[in-house]
């Protein structure tokens, strides 16, 4: 089978879609070198039916998992939407693949052939007044071309259980073309990090005390506010910082003003503020905070608090969506995201009670080994070879 697949979303500075894709890649180029387990009772099947062409829009990435299976085609498009809904099309077309993968929401509009689609949520549908919406345009772009992408798909994958139900629901598409493939922790993560590293990184964002962390796009769904109003709460007990990383796209009450006044209220930089941070640098701070906080409303997946699990990071984080999903009984959970109170209680007991702390760290560890990007992966790869 000839897969041809939207790989725009692996050039520049690389989001969540570009991640996923590129752990597929990763996944799929191991079982084309006989990385994979050689009891796998397909893997020969799938080795030997399956062939790859990476779509590029700019540019073709240098750090590309090595393959016999990829080929790499650029289009040489300035214009996302003109590469997706035309040239896309259109080169896909001419070489005659087999289906289409779109990992990132939509697809192309005029396409005839086969298609498979990701969408990790839809938020923008399902919520769409708390949605980030860049332009005018895209607040009715987005909500269109992905139902219509969805409507001429052959299958859907969902990162959770809960965005699948979500797509069933507002889509209203057949439950049986929505497929969950569950997300996991990149491989770069697992790695340790010695005392210089970690004393480097810790100086260059400022951290002299116990600090929790928080890592992600700042959006209201996400609560931070309530957190930094609970944060304040914890250090009259102690000396603690918060560090917060990802660009804060909060409206009205903004998150980096809110940061500024509450420091200069405390007449200190406990509370420390980064648009990003690179991803060598967050195993050591993941395995450094005192706790990791990843509250929000809505989330097709949550990726940060099973990263934060996986590096022994006791974590708190919403009983809701796809969260108490992901992280199970392995994490203290927030029932109202509003409830400054609770969010304190929350931070409180996993500061003073040693014996749970070590309790969530383990069962942390636990619950993020249950999540594999070669299954993940060797699913995807088995759903799109099945579509007739």
């Amino acid at each position: 089978m000839l897969i041809g697949i939207d790989a725009h979303n692996l050039e520049g500075k690389r989001t969540g879609v570009g991640r996923y894709l590129f752990n597929l890649l990763r996944e799929w180029g191991k079982l084309a070198n006989s990385e994979w387990p050689a009891s796998l009772s397909n893997r020969g099947e799938l080795i030997a039916n399956s062939r790859f062409i990476l779509y590029f829009k700019d540019e073709i990435p240098q750090d590309l998992p090595e393959s016999e299976l990829f080929e790499c085609k650029l289009l040489n498009v300035g214009s996302t939407a003109k590469f997706m809904h035309w040239d896309l099309a259109r080169v896909a077309a001419a070489d005659k693949i087999d289906i289409l993968f779109c990992p990132a929401y939509v697809a192309p509009l005029g396409y005839r052939g086969k298609m498979a689609l990701t969408l990790h949520d839809i938020s923008y549908e399902a919520r769409p007044e708390e949605f980030n919406w860049p332009s005018l345009a895209d607040r009715f772009l987005l909500k269109w071309a992905s139902r219509r992408a969805a409507e001429k798909t052959s299958v859907i994958f969902t990162p959770s259980e809960f965005s699948r139900q979500e797509v069933i629901k507002h889509y209203g598409v057949p439950a049986e073309k929505v497929v969950v493939t569950l997300l996991a922790v990149e491989a770069s993560l697992s790695s340790g990090v010695d005392d210089n590293e970690a004393a480097a990184i810790n100086a260059k964002y400022g951290l002299k005390d116990e600090f929790a962390f928080y890592i992600g796009s700042i959006f209201t769904r996400r609560h931070l506010s309530e957190v930094i109003a609970a944060f304040e709460c914890l250090i009259k007990e102690g000396d603690y910082q918060l560090l917060l990383g990802g660009k804060d796209y909060t409206e009205g009450r903004s998150i980096n003003k809110l940061v500024k006044k509450m420091n200069k209220k405390l007449g200190r930089e406990a509370i420390l503020r980064v648009d990003f941070i690179a991803a060598d640098e967050l195993k050591s701070l993941y395995g450094a905070c005192a706790f990791f906080i990843w509250l929000s409303d809505y989330e097709g997946f949550g990726l940060p608090p099973l990263e934060a699990m996986s590096l022994g990071a006791p974590v708190i984080t919403t009983d809701g969506s796809s969260l108490s999903e992901v992280v199970g009984q392995a994490a203290l959970l927030i029932k109202d995201n509003f409830d400054v109170e609770e969010i304190f209680r929350a931070m409180h007991k996993i500061t003073r009670d040693r014996i749970l702390r070590e309790e969530l760290i383990l069962r942390g560890r636990e619950q993020s080994a249950k999540f594999s990007w070669r299954e993940c992966a060797e699913r995807t790869l088995e759903v799109l070879m099945a579509i007739k």
